[in-house]
């Protein structure tokens, strides 16, 4: 078995011709012994595996990817496999997919502690240490990774080179940032492509069937991977697609538990679980007033499609209002800390307070105290923000 992987895995590196790096690769410190990449299927990570594997300097025969959910590794032992590689010569190993692996937690916490190996797997999001029945979090270093941003997508689409700035460099020098963007491009000119299609990285092979792709690639997370890490009945995945329809075109301001709940047909408390679920498995993304309690059963205050492409996707019609939302939520994920503020549409970091609009939106909802995200605004000034820039956040 150890020879046909190792086949297999130099021919695919082989063929590889895939030269951008997603924002992540820079970001991940590979001394460490076992690093996780998590995130959503579709944005990039079996790529940066190859991408590293293939630019790695130690010699072919000391590397060797894994796919975990393929037919191959179905009677096979993920620690044992390990082992062998390991005494033949064996320092890394790549495991594609690990959440399909039954039992990944304890055969990682084997390989961690009795093999010479550096290990870097990836899996869904929905994979979190929470679920673990191992303590990994001594041993895996985790990184959780995005789709692309609206600046990624521009490189891809220009073959440009742009930088990403931090939240604050970006409330604070909005206008300057602006100034060096729009001497090489003009970004409204690109922004509602990305709006529509530009989230998910293999809208580049084909964009005529990305929609059929991406919502194949959400009906593999539906019906294959947030029922085998859940145990959810497979009677109940239509329950899981109704849901995603619903919040599609609902607003996010009307949420009603008790009237979503008797929709789909389940209890309160299993819609709950199912939009914990769904949050994990970055179909939809919660935005909640603060930490009460237990965060799976407080009611959020909006639920938000986890990107602008699954509206246009999954809707016939959008609301410019949700869009611009999902956008800017879609883009502070995973790195900011945000919550739904008494007045305006978003508190950041407890510091910023963020009113989201068109480019004739007033300050009546924010006043003074907060800051203006304004769609089809291609420079601001003071506290008027271009929508777009956020989307260089990553």
């Amino acid at each position: 078995m150890l020879s046909l992987l190792a086949e297999r895995y130099v021919s695919l590196i082989a063929s590889l011709d895939i030269v951008y790096k997603r924002y992540f690769f820079n970001k991940i410190d590979f001394k460490d012994k076992m690093i996780g990449i998590l995130g959503a299927r579709g944005v990039g990570k079996t790529t940066f595996l190859l991408q590293y594997l293939k630019e790695s300097a130690l010699p072919v025969s000391k590397k060797l990817y894994i796919a975990a959910d393929s037919i191959e590794m179905s009677n096979v032992s993920l620690f044992e496999l390990a082992k062998e590689f390991s005494s033949k010569g064996g320092k890394l190993l790549v495991i594609d997919e690990i959440h399909k692996y039954p039992d990944f937690q304890q055969h990682l916490k084997q390989i961690f502690d009795f093999l010479d190996l550096k290990i870097i797997f990836s899996g869904s999001s929905a994979l979190s240490l929470e679920n673990a029945k191992s303590d990994l979090s001594r041993r895996a270093v985790l990184y959780r990774v995005k789709g692309l941003s609206f600046r990624e997508f521009l490189e891809l689409k220009t073959d440009g080179a742009f930088k990403s700035y931090t939240l604050a460099e970006i409330i604070e020098n909005h206008t300057d940032i602006a100034y060096e963007i729009l001497k090489s491009i003009k970004p409204l000119e690109y922004f509602d492509e990305y709006i529509k299609k530009g989230f998910y990285p293999f809208y580049f092979e084909n964009p005529n069937t990305y929609y059929k792709k991406l919502e194949e690639t959400i009906n593999v997370v539906i019906e294959s991977d947030l029922p085998v890490l859940f145990k959810i009945d497979v009677t109940n995945i239509i329950k899981l697609k109704k849901l995603v329809k619903l919040i599609c075109i609902s607003e996010p301001y009307e949420l009603n538990i008790s009237a979503l709940a008797k929709k789909i047909g389940i209890n309160r408390q299993t819609l709950y679980y199912y939009i914990h679920y769904m949050t994990l498995g970055n179909i939809f993304s919660v935005l909640r007033a603060g930490a009460r309690g237990d965060a799976i059963f407080s009611k959020p205050e909006k639920i938000y499609l986890n990107n602008t492409n699954l509206n246009y996707c999954y809707c016939e019609r959008q609301k410019i209002g949700t869009i611009r939302e999902t956008f800017l939520i879609s883009q502070l994920n995973n790195l900011y800390e945000f919550l739904y503020p008494k007045k305006g549409d978003l508190l950041v970091e407890n510091r910023y307070l963020i009113e989201i609009g068109g480019k004739n939106k007033s300050f009546k909802q924010v006043k003074d105290e907060g800051y203006l995200a304004l769609d089809g605004l291609e420079s601001g000034y003071g506290k008027k923000i271009p929508l777009y820039l956020f989307g260089f956040l990553y």
